[in-house]
């Protein structure tokens, strides 16, 4: 179970010690022969909103497909009273270390997917784990073998062999959800296994706790108000018709009635790579991106502040090579429509590699419509720039840029612009985000190479100003107001 402030929370004993294709067999969504569907298909559609008289026939439904996920994890301690012991009865000589090690248990939830034996459950449950068990609601015991992880999702599906086909849960429809539904959990919180709690849907597409990035940049969770603990991780989180629409995974660390889970589409869209290839291949565009302020909107002549910012477009990348550039606001992606800049590294991630897509911008004003076609993603390439706020009025200095500060900030020769000297801290400058060292590359869409360039973008009697930076090895928008 994860908690928003740490990313992290243990799970239950372990506390004490500190999208996309593939070509999959067909497997039935029940454990009656006459159902045959993938398990990543959608279940039977149908409002499930309405709260029933008693929650019983609903959790005696579900339990029996609901395990409790025990884990061991070797690791090994150094020195305590163990080895002034052993020295003490010549066991071992003065100074010899000797690594004890540990086997420390952990506990998580999970559900069985299919009757031959698939379990979906969290990454962080079973991330290096040496020994899985899953158990079931009758107390029966099955070692489990890990079949695939996706650590950026934190999700994991894992395998049981049975004697017989086990009982399943069905996969819902998490996108036509509505806040304030009826919704049960089911897990094993504190090791208490097969606990039911209910709540709501409190809220969907929750990224950020407080303006805190939960966990990252393909969250989009489910958030309720049923009882989630440390033990719920991986468990269901179902309608009224027993159809799991979230995987529990994240609380609020200081907060009481704050769950999340993962959307169960979300999952749907994974759980086939994770059976086929024991991992997930992600689409890459090759941008970075940030979020559309007020002061940015008005600057690049939006009517409002959706779409994905981009800050800087990577050489020889699909965006590259299908003429994106920086400052162009992506507002459509693939069909998709971009509320929010956070939309878009979850649209272009679940998007198979080698799709082409058409991707709608706004430039100057004006809307194009342009053709990329993604490639496989490596780690860590899509990441959302940082989300500067802005404010008010403004005030720094900046200085030519000689071979000496190139060579301390390592820029690459050639670099055009001026570096950012000093920032009053309580200056428009700062709140907006500049920093010392920072290099101005443009002043409100002009591009600057000296420190009297930047004087004459910026004017005299200019209220605002967005400059473009570069700072390490990307570039971001900054927005910067005087005070009214």
């Amino acid at each position: 179970m994860r908690k928003v402030t740490h990313r992290w929370l243990l799970t239950a004993s372990a506390c004490a010690l500190v999208a996309l294709g593939g070509v999959l067999p067909s497997l039935s969504l029940h454990a009656h022969a006459e159902v045959a569907k993938p398990f990543w298909t959608e279940g039977e559609s149908g409002d499930a909103s309405g709260r029933p008289d008693s929650f019983a026939d609903l959790a005696e439904k579900v339990s029996p497909a609901v395990v409790n996920i025990k884990v061991e994890r070797k690791t090994t301690l150094k020195g305590g009273p163990e080895e002034l012991f052993e020295e003490f009865f010549g066991q071992r000589k003065p100074g010899e270390k000797r690594p004890q090690q540990f086997r420390v248990p952990s506990s998580g939830s999970g559900f069985v997917v299919s009757p031959e034996g698939l379990i979906v459950t969290n990454n962080h449950v079973v991330e290096s784990a040496d020994k899985v068990v899953a158990v079931f609601e009758d107390g029966t015991e099955r070692d489990a073998k890990v079949v695939g992880r996706d650590p950026k999702t934190d999700l994991a599906l894992i395998k049981v062999t049975a004697d017989k086909p086990l009982a399943v849960v069905p996969l819902g429809d998490s996108e036509h959800l509505r806040v304030g539904s009826w919704v049960m959990a089911i897990g094993n919180p504190f090791g208490l296994d097969h606990t039911v709690t209910v709540g709501i849907l409190s809220a969907k597409g929750r990224s950020n706790f407080g303006g805190e990035q939960i966990a990252g940049p393909y969250d989009d969770f489910l958030q309720t108000d049923a009882s989630i603990n440390p033990g719920n991780s991986g468990g269901p989180l179902c309608d009224m018709k027993g159809r799991v629409i979230g995987i529990n995974t994240a609380i609020a660390a200081n907060g009481q009635g704050i769950g999340f889970a993962i959307p169960i589409n979300m999952a749907k869209g994974l759980l086939p790579q994770l059976l086929e290839h024991g991992s997930v291949t992600r689409g890459w565009l090759g941008v970075q991106i940030q979020r559309v302020t007020p002061a940015l909107a008005k600057t690049f002549k939006l009517g409002d502040q959706k779409g994905a910012l981009v800050g800087q477009v990577f050489e020889d990348s699909p965006a590259s090579k299908a003429k994106l550039e920086r400052g162009d606001v992506i507002t459509k992606f693939d069909g998709k429509d971009i509320r929010d800049y956070d939309d878009l590294p979850r649209i272009v991630a679940s998007t198979p590699p080698g799709t082409a897509v058409d991707v709608v911008i706004l430039r100057d004003g004006k809307e194009r419509k342009l053709k990329a076609t993604l490639e496989k993603m490596k780690e860590e390439e899509i990441q959302p720039a940082s989300d500067e706020q802005t404010d008010s009025d403004w005030g720094f200095e900046v200085q030519p840029i000689s071979e000496e500060i190139a060579s301390q900030l390592g820029l690459s020769a050639g670099t055009k612009g001026v570096v950012v000297a000093t920032v009053d801290p309580e200056s428009a400058a700062a709140r907006a985000g500049l920093r010392r060292g920072d290099v101005i590359l443009e002043a409100n869409r002009t591009q600057v190479t000296s420190p009297k360039q930047l004087k004459d973008a910026l004017g005299k009697n200019a209220d605002s100003a967005v400059l473009l930076v570069q700072r390490g090895d990307g570039t971001l928008y900054l927005a910067i107001e005087k005070e009214g």
